[in-house]
């Protein structure tokens, strides 16, 4: 475990449970959030608490046990097996990954010679991200998703900038299976699943369909949402379903330095260690965090170090963050609603009074005047399964985002094209307000280092196309 004194971590028994089930049922309530479940680990010890209803249309109630879509969280966790591969030498993180993929053609013969497991884990391989493909329900569709990337457009140079990159999550767990001979859901079974005791945590419909579920919503009221699931060939993107509790004890593997709660070693400390250790630095320091690791985002709150990963699938999102110089990590499961604004009052009571570290303020409008050219920003940015247009309006920039592709069609009409006033917050860096949220995103627009203009939203760069 992390070396830290005894009087700096958060001591056994300090967490209120009846307290802390009354904070997320009136905070869930205060932010229109259908069903929520709240785990906290602290002085070695999971409390957990759930409010609401899992699916509103069935009238299911949320429990302590029902299992929600943890989304990208589950990057970490294909992370973490890609990382024991590279501790038994199997996997090695500088190799261009088309060694290991004999055949692979990614977008351009930059992309296909010098991606590397690195890349893609950091989320720096210049692979469009969000390149969404429906390759089926058998075991190969890693292998036929892999075959199509041809197809995916080079979103930058590699290496150029991060931009969060789900299509390169799926290329890491093709490469996993490559490997090892062992489909995707069936290795993390094997390698973390049943190592961690986890049982109630699996990927297929099927394996979740055996316990109870939380469907997504959303709208105002919310109403359960058109799809449950993405395809399966998102799965090391994003398709585990869990529960606080699981994955409060995957997160403990990684507070424990790799070691399970039984004492055997699943990752080795150095392994553990790297994966926190930030590796780019982010264009955005406002949304997430400052720094990128192997899988973990790397954030700082009232000078103190955490690592942590979000999701967000069709109408549910995830939350998990770890304070290891406190053992404290805090995972939140919600299935729409203002579920942001939930996660920023939730886990600003719990870190202050827990560890007195505040989780730092969104970003909000500058009230005073902003020195910038904003018509140099107008343009049209785009990359896969999203283009943006920024155009001015009334004196001011206006933000048009619209889904495209395969992900458009799983998406409700208003949630499919959404048109926001950009508000300044200092030069070249805006504000907007989505529909039904209380909280400010950022909108940073910058360069590469060879003048291309880009925009990072949503943890994503997309280039300007015209």
């Amino acid at each position: 475990m992390t070396d830290i004194p005894f009087n700096e971590r958060v001591a056994p028994g300090a967490v209120d449970a009846a307290h802390w089930a009354g904070r997320l049922s009136a905070l869930a309530a205060e932010h229109g959030v259908p069903g929520a479940s709240l785990g906290i680990l602290a002085g070695g010890e999971i409390t957990e608490a759930a409010t609401g209803l899992a699916n509103v249309g069935a009238r299911i109630e949320a429990t302590t046990d029902t299992l929600w879509q943890i989304g990208s969280i589950s990057k970490v966790w294909t992370a973490t097996v890609a990382m024991a591969l590279v501790d038994e030498g199997v996997l090695d993180l500088d190799v261009p990954v088309a060694e290991t993929l004999p055949g692979l053609r990614l977008g351009t013969p930059e992309l296909t010679g010098r991606v590397t497991l690195r890349h893609l884990l950091t989320h720096t391989s210049g692979i469009d991200g969000d390149f969404f493909v429906d390759t089926g329900r058998g075991d190969d569709c890693l292998e036929r998703y892999a075959a199509l990337l041809a197809e995916a457009a080079a979103n930058h140079p590699v290496g150029a900038t991060m931009s969060y990159c789900n299509a390169g999550f799926t290329l890491a767990g093709r490469v996993l299976e490559q490997v090892t001979g062992v489909q995707w859901d069936r290795l993390m079974r094997e390698r973390l699943y049943e190592p961690l005791g986890l049982t109630h945590t699996a990927t297929l419909p099927e394996d979740v369909l055996r316990h109870r579920a939380a469907a997504g919503h959303m709208g105002d009221p919310p109403a359960v949402a058109p799809h449950w699931t993405l395809m399966r060939s998102t799965g090391p993107a994003g398709l585990i379903c869990s529960t606080p509790r699981d994955v409060l004890t995957f997160a403990r593997l990684h507070l424990d330095d790799g070691l399970t709660p039984g004492g055997a070693r699943l990752l080795s400390a150095d392994a553990a260690q790297a994966m926190r250790t930030p590796q780019v630095a982010l264009p955005d320091t406002r949304t997430l965090g400052d720094a990128w690791g192997l899988g973990w985002i790397l954030m700082g709150w009232s000078g103190r170090r955490l690592y942590g990963h979000d999701g967000n699938t069709i109408g549910q999102s995830a939350f998990l963050r770890v304070l290891p110089d406190a053992g404290l990590a805090v995972c939140l499961l919600t299935n729409g609603g203002d579920t942001r604004s939930l996660f920023q009052d939730l886990y600003g009571e719990i870190f202050s009074d827990l560890a007195g570290v505040d989780v730092p303020a969104p970003p909000e409008p500058s009230e005073t005047h902003v020195p910038d050219d904003p018509s140099r920003h107008v343009g049209v940015y785009e990359r896969a399964s999203t283009r943006m247009e920024v155009f001015e309006r009334d004196g001011g920039l206006v933000l048009r985002s619209t889904a495209t592709g395969e992900l458009a069609a799983m998406l409700s009409e208003s949630e499919r094209c959404q048109e926001e006033p950009l508000l300044p917050l200092e030069p070249g860096v805006f504000v907007v307000r989505r529909p039904g949220m209380r909280g400010w995103f950022p909108v940073t627009f910058y360069e590469l280092d060879d003048g291309t203009p880009y925009v990072h939203h949503g943890i994503r760069a997309t280039p300007k196309v015209g």
